[in-house]
């Protein structure tokens, strides 16, 4: 395993050891022994969780807040997305700033997401399998994010607005000046 950090403190690019010959590809997607080792983090994961979703689909920018914080360790397992991620700690240095990464079933990389980040992506291949571990159970209670189009995030999403596909609960979330004054 690779751990390359990313601009964001303590989000990080996983980059498992993929072994391949003529029948495919091997690699190990999680050890907790070895992440512990490569990532000096203590993360226990208790929950595993999968979408399935089509091209233009934008899921995000989600977290859950308080006592039910998730840490995320995300990966495509097929297809293509973009994969997203807002510091949203309170006095971190880099509230506030973006972090995007391609991930793909090619590539195999995974993206550690820390407790307090809003988290999501957008499907770019015409259909993508996504799965995630999490460290803490989900509450509906502790449900939070930031709308995908913030202007002050600026993020590009890839596709122009008239191919996403977005939930009518995530086009009412609130702007990060709204989020950071509730």
């Amino acid at each position: 395993m690779q751990v390359e950090k990313t601009p964001l403190k303590d989000c990080l690019v996983i980059k498992p050891r993929v072994f391949e010959d003529d029948r495919g590809c091997f690699f190990e997607s999680f050890n907790e022994q070895t992440f512990k080792k490569e990532t000096g983090l203590n993360v226990n994961f208790i929950q595993d969780n999968q979408s399935v979703s089509k091209k233009g689909t934008l899921r995000g920018l989600h977290l859950q807040k308080g006592e039910h914080a998730q840490a995320k360790l995300v990966r495509v397992v097929k297809g293509e997305v973009m994969d997203v991620v807002v510091d949203l700690r309170e006095g971190s240095e880099t509230y506030g700033k973006t972090y995007s990464i391609i991930l793909n079933e090619k590539n195999n990389h995974q993206l550690f997401v820390p407790r307090g980040f809003a988290h999501g992506f957008i499907t770019l291949s015409e259909e993508a399998i996504f799965a995630y571990k999490c460290d803490n159970y989900y509450n509906k209670a502790s449900e939070a994010g930031i709308i995908y189009n913030d202007k002050t995030l600026n993020i590009d999403w890839h596709l122009p607005e008239e191919q996403l596909t977005i939930s009518a609960k995530d086009k009412e979330l609130p702007t990060l000046a709204e989020f950071k004054n509730a």
